[in-house]
């Protein structure tokens, strides 16, 4: 039998014990409702990356917009030699000891670095009414499935890259050019 000491102490253990796994469990609970109550009182028109990604174009000196769409060059591991010791030669140019190679992985450009840049409507003119007109015409033609709410969200710019890349344009920076192919900016004419 076990004294009433030794008794003790295991209870005084199992208690402590069963306390510490209470306070584990009840510790990523604590974590979990803090961020809900962050995230709740965030303000509800803070922009997403997709959105500031979206809209964000350049300016030109002549006040018209632009975007950039940059491609990452793209390499691929490939065998190869690389030089260890370089030859030796005499004064003469005659070489006494030929260079050393060893064979190595090194790198090869599939597709070099790309940057297209092309007109883009300014921020002033993507207004609420034309984003949620842009999104009309994007369901209108198959490309969003989605209510128009007014802000470039990642469901819209996924389909303003969906319906671009179909027409040539691999970017999900709204282009001038598809703006007026859906009739949301006047084309401006040259007519006297």
């Amino acid at each position: 039998m076990l004294s009433s000491a030794r008794k003790t102490g295991y209870r005084s253990l199992r208690r402590s014990l069963q306390h510490e796994a209470r306070a584990a469990m009840i510790r990523p609970c604590t974590a979990l409702a803090a961020l809900t109550f962050v995230g709740a009182c965030a303000p509800a028109d803070m922009a997403t990356r997709a959105e500031m990604q979206a809209v964000a174009v350049e300016h030109a000196p002549d006040g018209s917009c632009f975007a950039r769409e940059v491609t990452p060059a793209v390499y691929e591991q490939v065998p190869g030699q690389v030089q260890v010791v370089q030859a030796e030669y005499t004064s003469d140019g005659t070489m006494t000891r030929p260079p050393i190679y060893r064979n190595a992985s090194v790198p090869r450009i599939v597709r070099p670095r790309g940057e297209i840049r092309f007109a883009a409507p300014c921020p002033a003119q993507m207004t609420p009414e034309v984003i949620s007109s842009l999104q009309r015409a994007l369901a209108a033609r198959g490309y969003f499935n989605g209510t128009a709410t007014g802000r470039m969200d990642a469901t819209t710019v996924d389909a303003v890259r969906r319906f671009q890349t179909d027409r040539g344009l691999k970017s999900a920076h709204l282009s001038l050019e598809t703006t007026r192919t859906l009739g949301l900016i006047a084309v401006e004419t040259n007519v006297p």
